[in-house]
Formats: structure tokens, sequence, C-alpha cells
């Protein structure tokens, strides 16, 4: 287990602005914070049926975090999303799905995500094992030329039959084909909770007139904050979302291509500000203030994964995040590595010296 003085050792010359940083445009005070109880304080008064609850607790009970009210997941859907050989490639042990139950559980996960075929070829073997999550649409890469959409691949039925304790779905938010998809998962959201299970939405955005001038800005935390308020909005219980790198989205678009959305200075000068914990922690706010729990992706792999998935996990504790959803930099290296790499993620939400900003 890595300690806080390796944990700082990992993080180099961010250390002391990503440990050190306490003053933050949001008070934690305003937040809800994650804790054992998170399920209780926040779900227990809402509409989500009993067995919601059930499944909600069974993912936050599992793993390394067990009741601690964080979470790590495993998500591999990257066979389809980035195509099978591009993404096994490198480690092709993970062609086959059992390898990928095995690292989640190895890895001390509170559940795997992964598609209908992988689930369902092992559910007898690993659904009392580990929480699976369903993932049910996906952008299929094989058509020419590529096109970019999320398409339904599974049903809240199939996802029920074989033992899923969540289901989760992609939206893109922006995109041509966005209204259609937020109707599909909205209703495939109600879906899952009328059978008792929890739901997690990737909330992402894409549009090819997000990137001006070179720079992208489809990870900007306005434009990724208003996407999770989205997501929040069709009850999604958790939202994932990829780390903020920069902001002022909608102002620089609008400035330069015209009307779009709305946005205020205030958005910029005071709930937020360029230091990557206020960045996220701008998206925990549009996540209901942290009601909804935020879920930052851990990106792809690289020559620095250990340190990066760290970086990135310091960032979203410290937001008032409530966890890591990491899986190229795990599953495309040697089980053993992957293993170590998920294991420091989740010391980060167990090192009580990394507190909330």
């Amino acid at each position: 287990m890595l300690n806080f003085g390796q944990i700082t050792s990992r993080l180099g010359d961010d250390a002391s602005t990503l440990l050190e940083f306490n003053d933050p445009k949001i008070l934690k005070s305003s937040l809800t914070l994650p804790g054992s109880d998170f399920v209780d304080r926040i779900f227990q008064q809402s509409d989500r049926p009993i067995n919601v609850l059930k499944s909600l607790q069974s993912l936050f009970g599992a793993g390394q975090l067990a009741n601690t009210g964080y979470l790590s997941i495993l998500p591999v859907d990257q066979g389809i999303e980035h195509s099978a050989g591009a993404s096994f490639g490198a480690n092709p042990e993970y062609f086959d799905p059992e390898n990928i139950c095995k690292l989640a559980l190895e890895g001390g996960c509170n559940a795997v995500a992964t598609t209908l075929g992988n689930l369902g070829i092992v559910a007898r073997k690993y659904a009392h094992k580990i929480p699976f999550v369903l993932k049910i649409n996906h952008n299929e890469l094989l058509s020419y030329p590529n096109t970019f959409d999320q398409v339904m691949f599974s049903t809240i039925k199939q996802a029920k039959d074989l033992g899923a304790t969540a289901v989760g779905a992609t939206i893109y938010f922006g995109s041509p084909e966005s209204s259609r998809q937020i109707m599909e998962v909205s209703q495939a959201f109600a879906m899952a909770h009328e059978e008792g299970m929890a739901t997690i939405l990737w909330c992402y955005t894409r549009n090819s007139g997000f990137k001006l001038n070179g720079v992208d800005y489809h990870t900007s935390a306005d434009l990724t904050g208003q996407a999770n308020h989205l997501g929040a909005t069709i009850e999604a219980d958790i939202v994932k979302q990829k780390l903020p790198e920069l902001n002022r989205g909608y102002e620089k678009i609008n400035k330069q291509k015209g009307s779009f959305g709305k946005y205020s200075p205030k958005m910029y000068d005071k709930i937020s500000s360029d230091h990557p914990i206020d960045l996220t922690r701008y998206q925990v706010a549009n996540s209901y203030m942290g009601r909804v729990g935020l879920i930052n992706s851990g990106g792809p792999s690289g020559k620095n994964d250990m340190t990066d998935a760290i970086k990135t996990a310091v960032i979203n504790k410290r937001a008032g995040g409530i966890g890591l959803i990491s899986g190229r930099k795990a599953f495309q290296k040697p089980m053993r590595e992957g293993v170590e790499l998920l294991n420091a993620i989740q010391d980060v939400y167990l090192c009580e010296d990394i507190t909330i900003a």
C-alpha cells in the first residue's frame, strides 16, 4: 500500500500544487461529500426504488474501497469503442473476457464495466463475485467512413438476466445525434431503475466545433460540467467525466463562431479558477453539488501511467469526486502491473492525509 510520502514522491513537481491547495472557489461545505453513508444520505430520500438502493450499496460495498464512499471501477468497452485489435494488441490476453473479470477482482475494484458479450459469456462464474456494470450502448467503428454515434447494443432485460448491478451508457452531448441519445438513454435508465439497477452515464462532449485554433475544448470544465448537469437531470446515479484540462469553452466558441449556449463571467471568475482542483470541483458542482457522484476517467495508456493515475485520483478526491474509472492504463499491461496501478489509485482514496480541499 502506498503511503502519503510515496504518493507525494510520485507526484513530483505537482505535489505542492495538488496537495497544498486549500482555497477553492466553491467551498467544500457547499458539497455533498463522499462517505460510508453516501447511499443513505443521498438516495434513501430520492425517488429511486428500494432495489436500486441495494444495487448502489453493492457497488459501494465491494472491493478495496468497500464502504468508504469511493469507487474504483475497471471499464473495458474499448473493444468496440476503439476496436479490439487496437485496444488489446498490447496485451492479447484481454481478448478473453474472463481475464477482464480477473483483473477487476485481483485489482480490488468495486465493479467491472464492459459489454454484453463480455459479461454474458462469463456471467454464471463471476456475477456473484464482483458487481457487473453492463455498458448498453457503443460507438461502432467498422462503418466507413467512421461515424461517431452511440447505438444501443443491449436491453435492460438482458442486463437484469445476466445479473448486472448497474447499467452504463454514453451520450455525446453537443453532437447532432445527442437529442436522440438523450431520449434513448433517459428511457433506458428509467427502465433500469424499475428493474432495480443503478445507472452510470458517460457524459462526453462531441462536436468538431469544440476545437478552435488548435485548442480542444472537449475537456473544458464549463462544457463537461454542463454535460454532467444534463446527465444528472436524466437521473444518472453516477456520472463519468474526463478530467478537465482547461476552461472557457462557451466563451471562446461564442466569440469566434457565434451564439452557442449561455455563459456568464461568474462561471469563470466567481465559482471556478484555472487550478485543476477548481476545474474538477466545477464538474462536481454541476453534478448536483456532489449528490450525483463524479467519477473521472483514467485516460489512455502512456509513458507515465502510474504517476498520471495517481495525479488524476488526487485531483478527483480533493475536488470532492467519488472515484476513478480507469481501463486502458490497467489492461494494456501485464496483469500484475495492471493490478498494481489499480491498487495505487485505491491507495489515494484510502490515504487519510489526502483530504478534500
